[in-house]
C-alpha cells in the first residue's frame, strides 16, 4: 500500500514537474517581449540579460505615436471578421454537399480538395499577385480577404460532422419539403455550432496574424493590417528593439485574451467534428 502510494506520488510530481516546464518554455518568449518592451535601449543586449521588467512604459507611448495604430487595429478586425464569415459560409455549403449529399465523383473530389493542402502557400504567391493586379485589386481590402474567403480545413472538419448526422434526418426533413438550404440553415448549421466556432476562431486567428500577403499587396495603411504596421520600427539603420517589443506587446494581448476566452469552445469544436470517414 505504502509503495504504491510512493508510486503515485512520484508519477504525480514527475508529471507537474514536466507541465510546470512546458508551460515556463510556452510563455517565456513573451516574457521576454514584455521586459524588453520596458527596458532601455541600452539595455536590451546586456550579457546577462536583465530578466525583469525596468517599467519605462514611455516605450509604449513612443512605440503608438510612431503609426497610426488604431487604422490598422480597424482594418485587422475588419479584414479578419470578413473573411471568417466568408470561410463559415464556404465551408458550411462545400461541407454539407460532401457530408450530406450524394453526387458522382463525390470522393475524388474531396480527395483532390484535400492535396491542395500539399502545395506550399508561397507556390501561390505569385500567380495570385498576377491575378490580382489584373483585376486592379492590388492594396485593396478585397485583396486580403478574397484569396483565403474558402478553408479546407474548416470544409473538412464540417464534412466530417456532417457525415456523423443520420441520412435520415436530411430525408425527413426533404419529405416535409425541406429544400437543402434551408435544412442546411435551421437544423445542419444549429447543431455544427461548435465546429462552427472552431474554425471561426481558427480562421480569425490567422487573418489577425497574416503578415506576408498583406505585405505583397498592399501599400498603403489605409488598408494595412497590425502585423504590417509592426515593419515600422524595422529599417536600414536598425531595429528599434524596445518600441517594436512594445507594439507586439499591445497588438498581440488582444489576440490572446480572446483565444484564452474562447479555447474550450475551440476544443470542443475539434472534438465535435466526428471522426466518421
Amino acid at each position: 500500500m505504502n509503495r504504491d502510494f510512493a508510486l503515485k506520488t512520484l508519477f504525480r510530481v514527475l508529471h507537474y514537474t514536466v507541465l510546470s516546464l512546458a508551460v515556463i518554455v510556452a510563455i517565456f518568449p513573451f516574457y521576454w517581449v514584455v521586459v524588453t518592451s520596458l527596458s532601455t535601449s541600452s539595455h536590451v543586449f546586456d550579457f546577462p540579460p536583465v530578466m525583469v521588467p525596468l517599467w519605462h512604459f514611455h516605450n509604449y507611448v513612443r512605440a503608438w505615436d510612431e503609426a497610426p495604430w488604431a487604422r490598422y487595429f480597424f482594418n485587422t478586425v475588419f479584414i479578419a471578421a470578413v473573411t471568417t464569415a466568408l470561410v463559415i459560409v464556404t465551408s458550411s455549403l462545400a461541407g454539407f454537399a460532401f457530408g450530406q449529399l450524394r453526387f458522382p465523383g463525390r470522393g475524388a473530389l474531396f480527395v483532390l480538395l484535400l492535396s491542395l493542402i500539399m502545395i506550399p502557400n508561397e507556390m501561390l504567391l505569385i500567380p495570385n499577385y498576377v491575378l490580382l493586379k489584373d483585376l486592379n485589386w492590388l492594396n485593396t481590402y478585397q485583396a486580403q480577404i478574397i484569396p483565403y474567403g474558402a478553408s479546407v480545413f474548416g470544409i473538412f472538419l464540417l464534412r466530417q460532422f456532417f457525415l456523423s448526422l443520420p441520412v435520415e434526418l436530411y430525408e425527413a426533413a426533404a419529405i416535409d419539403g425541406c429544400s437543402r438550404i434551408r435544412y442546411l440553415l435551421k437544423v445542419g448549421m444549429p447543431l455544427a455550432k461548435g465546429p462552427i466556432a472552431t474554425i471561426a476562431i481558427y480562421i480569425f486567428l490567422g487573418s489577425w496574424n497574416a503578415f506576408l500577403w498583406p505585405l505583397i499587396v498592399t501599400t498603403s495603411s489605409s488598408v494595412q493590417p497590425i502585423q504590417v504596421g509592426l515593419a515600422t520600427f524595422l529599417s536600414a539603420h536598425g531595429t528599434a528593439w524596445t518600441r517594436l517589443s512594445a507594439a507586439s506587446v499591445f497588438t498581440t494581448a488582444p489576440i490572446m485574451v480572446l483565444f484564452l476566452i474562447l479555447q474550450r469552445q475551440f476544443v470542443e469544436g475539434v472534438s465535435q467534428g466526428a471522426i466518421k470517414a
